[in-house]
This record gives structure tokens, C-alpha cells and sequence, in this order.
């Protein structure tokens, strides 16, 4: 199975890397440059900050892998992100069982629409149900909705607005719906899969544990071969839905 891990910085692609054995080779294709780990290990990018840039990288490694004739079965967007209190306290791991885009809508003077009730687009990518709940099982994560932000939290008022809109949210991050976007323009399976650096809400440096986060997202990557291993993405399903 072909993989392709998306973080958003080179910080966290090292600490995926560090979740395998041997040196990566790098491979320079249009757009990205691509780590491939040895021995049936991933791909690995730094795809960049944000939807747009995650989204456009992704998209390039996907271009170039099929045009040689050897596509790629899955694409993980990855990395550290903020974790909704209480289901996801710093040092926790998250799986999405859905990939949201949290901000892509209107304001009105009733409140916030999405893209999908203005009548065109769409705001959420579901990964494949048993490759969810595999991957919950080995790492130890909890499953649940992962917000993709353009502009991270940074208030109380704001935090409470997505849960009032989102309320199974567990995370958010900046780059999930711009890699899910890329894989479903080529019909590829999405993952996402967070550690938790810092509790979403009041932006507080000295709360936030980069560190600690990083070495659970190697820990939690380190765990991943046997679900990946396991699942048959022709029993399962994924989706964009809504």
C-alpha cells in the first residue's frame, strides 16, 4: 500500500519519520519535495500552513505518483493541533471521523452559514469507517470531528462558537479539509489523525506543549502499521457528503 503523510511543517514530518527505521530519501517532484522512508514505509511531505497550501502540495504528489503509474491508496493529513476540552487534553491523539471546514461560509446576521446551506460546495469529508475505528484501536485515539481553520483560535467566545456549531469537534488544525480536497479530486482515501499541543480557546503560549504532542504523534505512528495492514479499502467506505 502507497501512503502519503501531509504535515504542515518539517517539524512534525520529523516526528513521523522518527516512527520508522532507516534515513529517507529525498525526491524532488513539481511543487513538493517527498521523503520516502525504507522499507514499505510512507511518503512523506511538509505540505505548508493552511488549507490552500496543503491542498495545492498534496495535489502535486498525487499528480506526479499517478502519472507514473503507481498512485497512492491513502493520503493522511497529520500533525499537532489545538484539542476541544474535555475529550481531548493536551498530550491526547485524535482521529477524524470526520474532516470539517469550520470557517468556509458566510456571515449573516443570524450567524455563520456554511458553504453547503448557500447552496453550493462542501464543508465535510468522511475517511473510511473501519480504517477510523482500526486506527483508534491501535493508537489509542479517540475519534471525532476534526475542524480545519484558516485562523486559529484565539478566545473563549470563539472556541464556544465552534463547539456551538460543531459539537462532536474534538480538534482543530489548518490543513485536514485542504489534503482531503486533493485526495477526493483523485479519489483517494483521506486520514487524519492530530496530537494535541494545546487546549482550544484563550491563545496562552505557556500552556501549549509542542514537545510532548510531537512524541505522542510519533508514538501514536509507531502503532499504525498492523490497522493499516488490516484494512481493505475495497470494504470500506469514504466520502465527500456535506
Amino acid at each position: 500500500m502507497r501512503i502519503l503523510v501531509a504535515t504542515a511543517v518539517p517539524v512534525e514530518r520529523d516526528a513521523v519519520a522518527r516512527a520508522f527505521s532507516g534515513p529517507a530519501r529525498e525526491v524532488r517532484v513539481p511543487g513538493v519535495t517527498l521523503h520516502q522512508l525504507p522499507e514499505g514505509g510512507p511518503d512523506l511531505i511538509a505540505a505548508g500552513v493552511g488549507p490552500a497550501l496543503a491542498a495545492a502540495s498534496v495535489a502535486a504528489a498525487l499528480t506526479v505518483a499517478a502519472l507514473d503509474g503507481a498512485p497512492y491508496d491513502l493520503a493522511v493529513s497529520t500533525g499537532i493541533g489545538g484539542g476541544f476540552a474535555p475529550g481531548a487534553p493536551v498530550g491526547s491523539v485524535v482521529v477524524a471521523d470526520e474532516i470539517t471546514a469550520a470557517d468556509l461560509g458566510a456571515e449573516t446576521a443570524d450567524g455563520f452559514l456554511p458553504v453547503t446551506e448557500l447552496g453550493f460546495g462542501t464543508v465535510t469529508h468522511r475517511p473510511p469507517e473501519t480504517l477510523v475505528r482500526g486506527v483508534a484501536a491501535a493508537t489509542g485515539a479517540r475519534a471525532g470531528t476534526v475542524l480545519t481553520v484558516s485562523t486559529v483560535t484565539g478566545t473563549a467566545a470563539s472556541a464556544h462558537a465552534l463547539r456551538t456549531r460543531h459539537p462532536r469537534a474534538l480538534a482543530e488544525a489548518m490543513e485536514g479539509f485542504g489534503v482531503a480536497e486533493a485526495a477526493a479530486a483523485h479519489g483517494v482515501p483521506v486520514l487524519e489523525i492530530r496530537a494535541v499541543s494545546n487546549p482550544v480557546g484563550p491563545r496562552d503560549r505557556t500552556a501549549w506543549r509542542i514537545g510532548d504532542a510531537l512524541m505522542a504523534l510519533s508514538d501514536a505512528f509507531g502503532k499504525l502499521t498492523p490497522a493499516l495492514e488490516s484494512w481493505n479499502p475495497h470494504d470500506d467506505t469514504h466520502d465527500r457528503d456535506r
